[in-house]
């Protein structure tokens, strides 16, 4: 039986196992996805340990993404492009591979939702300037965003963020982030404003066109005041969820050997359990 698994500090609050374990009954694979609570200190020794607990490979969550990074024999253009792993197998010599599938899973989900939020090629609004900022830009920029406005509460971050990625990205300061906004065609959240038990994400959406996708990585609360807000003023919105489900394709397909379907049925059963429909 194959076995993988999710590790971070804390765990409890992943879906990945809600995900994998679908899968896994979906298409009548004897294997197991567990939750592994590992604390930062140990992260590095239990990463280079996974073939002997008996692992496949293993998702990675906070905090551990960098760890898993460092600790792989073998990093994939993606992962050291976002600088952060999420995803680890091992191949048939032992060696521990690692990529980073959040680009992968946003893009794919956005295409999904929203497949014409290139057109007129204008430009794009991305709040926040984390691990996730990272990745969204690296999949904006190849798939041919020819700008992209960048703004977070940390404004060294943001600058930091926008010298890895070169001029295609430009820094407009927090306060200004709702005036930024006039002749957008897309907006992204990557911070974890809105999300449940943090502080909202105040932004005012009056000058974004009507035309304009808004995007939120969030997916608890699977609608957020964000996209509720979109949607009041007939503004296509693409929730959070897909992005996670997405994600998790690649590494469901190197672990146990087929490539799993993203559908409407998965994405319900997700949901129930964040109390959405």
């Amino acid at each position: 039986m194959k076995r993988a698994c999710v590790i971070g500090w804390p765990v409890e609050h992943s879906r990945s196992p809600i995900i994998h374990r679908y899968w896994l009954k979906l298409y009548g694979i004897d294997g197991a996805y567990e939750k592994e609570a590992v604390q930062p200190e140990q992260a590095r020794d239990f990463i280079r340990s996974l073939g002997e607990r008996g692992y496949a490979g293993a998702n990675v969550t906070l905090p551990h993404k960098l760890v898993a990074l460092e600790a792989a024999d073998i990093a994939d253009h993606a992962a050291r492009a976002i600088g952060a792993a999420n995803t680890l197998w091992l191949d048939s010599a032992g060696r521990l591979h690692a990529t980073n599938t959040d680009a992968y899973g946003f893009m794919t989900n956005l295409d999904e939702q929203a497949s014409d939020w290139k057109g007129g090629r204008r430009p794009v609004a991305v709040l926040g300037a984390g691990g996730a900022a990272r990745a969204v830009l690296r999949g904006l920029i190849e798939a041919g965003a020819s700008k992209i406005l960048l703004a977070n509460r940390s404004p060294a971050r943001a600058e930091a963020l926008a010298a890895a990625f070169g001029p295609k990205v430009e820094v407009v300061g927090w306060r200004q982030r709702s005036a930024a906004l006039a002749g957008c065609r897309l907006l992204v959240n990557t911070t974890s404003l809105g999300m449940t038990g943090q502080e909202p994400l105040k932004i005012d959406l009056a000058r974004l066109p009507p035309d304009a996708v808004v995007a939120d990585i969030v997916y608890s609360p699977l609608e957020t005041e964000l996209l509720a807000a979109a949607r009041a003023r007939g503004t296509a919105a693409v929730d959070g969820l897909g992005m996670l489900l997405h994600q998790a394709v690649p590494g469901f397909e190197r672990w146990f050997g087929v490539r799993p379907q993203v559908t409407p049925e998965l994405k319900a059963h997700v949901a129930a359990t964040l109390g959405a429909k």
